[in-house]
């Protein structure tokens, strides 16, 4: 946990008046165990919170204007209360902005406020830096200005912030694990209905080591929109066969009869991908409710082979990290999270392979890509929530 005293003192230099104290809260990121590239395609995920995420100091003022800052970018600026709110061209001010955004379209005033951000989520690692900074300036405004909404509501406006301000067509995964999750649990979420169960992740001997690949992507401006094209064209091709209305709503048994008549080979391969991940999902529950980690690292291979050959969003340092980690006795599992094109891989690791994992893996990778590898152990932590301090 972050020094809360140095990030109030960072407040303070910034705003003053050290006589009134801001609020804190906290939104965690999110590791996707399996599930990718399902969510917005109706499907199951597994996510769930970690404990590095987005730190928010926040207070009210009666200045009539909002200031955005943060300890991890140097720009700063300040907006007018009475002004429409517009999308910059500094990228990290669309987040938080998209948010109040959604909260004026739903007729909730913004108040004059003083706003410092600070996260621990590497930049860009695909551990969902954005939905963290979205749902805990979400969570901070429905306290600071008395808003009243259901975390559930919290959870919609940043995916719609994200959606319509930020123009990525993410699924609801990140913000709902962001929202809902709990310490040593997973979120079970039907990404269509909502439903959801906590499922415990209980790997006694075992750890979750996340690395980060240090290769950089940005969402809005990669493949990431081609491949939701890509699947509403293959929800078009298979509701001549079967009424479905997304790829969630077709089983693989079902999907595995009638799959040539998807015509395009591409389109075949990206609808292959979703509909076997999502029964990967369901596979994967029953492995942890069962306790079974070898099969559940084997579902984690499945799921990134798939997301290499059918999906291709893996690329060649995911890659080269996911064939080195393989290599190493003691790792059972190990695929990409998030959505690709750089970012994570997550690993399910013995405890006394953790180390040498980190050494053998980082070494080849620099030497291979000559990028160089970060390696964080992975606690499951809870999710947004407001700080005592």
């Amino acid at each position: 946990m972050m020094n809360l005293d140095l990030l109030q003192a960072e407040f303070f230099s910034l705003y003053g008046k050290p006589d009134n104290r801001p609020g804190f809260f906290f939104a965690p990121g999110r590791v996707n165990l399996i599930g990718e590239h399902t969510d917005y395609n109706g499907g199951f995920v597994l996510p769930c919170a970690l404990q590095y995420g987005t730190y928010l100091l926040i207070r009210k003022t009666d200045e009539g204007s909002l200031k955005l800052a943060s300890l991890n970018f140097p720009e700063k600026r300040t907006f007018s209360t009475g002004s429409p709110i517009e999308k910059q061209t500094v990228s990290w001010f669309n987040y938080p902005l998209g948010v109040m955004d959604q909260f004026a379209r739903r007729g909730i005033t913004m108040a004059g406020m003083e706003l410092l951000f600070f996260g621990d989520i590497p930049n860009r690692a695909g551990l969902s830096s954005s939905a963290s900074i979205e749902m805990v300036t979400a969570f901070a405004l429905n306290e600071i200005l008395d808003a009243g909404l259901e975390m559930i509501d919290l959870i919609h406006i940043s995916k719609h912030a994200e959606n319509e301000f930020v123009s990525v067509n993410c699924g609801i995964m990140d913000m709902f694990a962001i929202g809902m999750g709990e310490a040593n649990h997973a979120v079970f979420l039907n990404c269509h209905t909502l439903e959801y169960k906590l499922i415990p992740v209980l790997i006694p001997g075992y750890k979750l080591v996340i690395a980060n690949s240090n290769k950089q992507r940005g969402l809005a401006d990669s493949k990431y929109n081609e491949r939701v094209a890509e699947c509403q064209l293959g929800v078009v091709y298979l509701s001549r066969v079967f009424d479905i209305s997304r790829l969630g709503d077709i089983g693989f048994p079902q999907f595995f009869k009638i799959q040539e008549k998807i015509p395009d080979e591409v389109i075949r391969r990206r609808t292959r991908h979703v509909i076997s991940e999502n029964q990967r999902v369901l596979n994967a529950v029953s492995c942890l409710l069962r306790s079974d980690l070898r099969q559940f690292g084997a579902l984690m291979n499945t799921s990134h082979d798939s997301l290499k050959e059918n999906y291709e969003v893996t690329g060649f340092e995911l890659d080269t990290l996911v064939d080195e980690a393989r290599k190493v006795n003691g790792v059972i599992g190990a695929r990409m999270t998030g959505a690709g094109f750089g970012g994570c891989t997550v690993n399910l690791v013995r405890e006394e392979s953790v180390e040498k994992l980190a050494q053998e893996v980082g070494e080849k990778y620099n030497s291979i890509t000559g990028l160089k590898a970060d390696f964080y152990i992975a606690e499951i932590g809870d999710g947004v929530r407001k700080l005592v301090n």
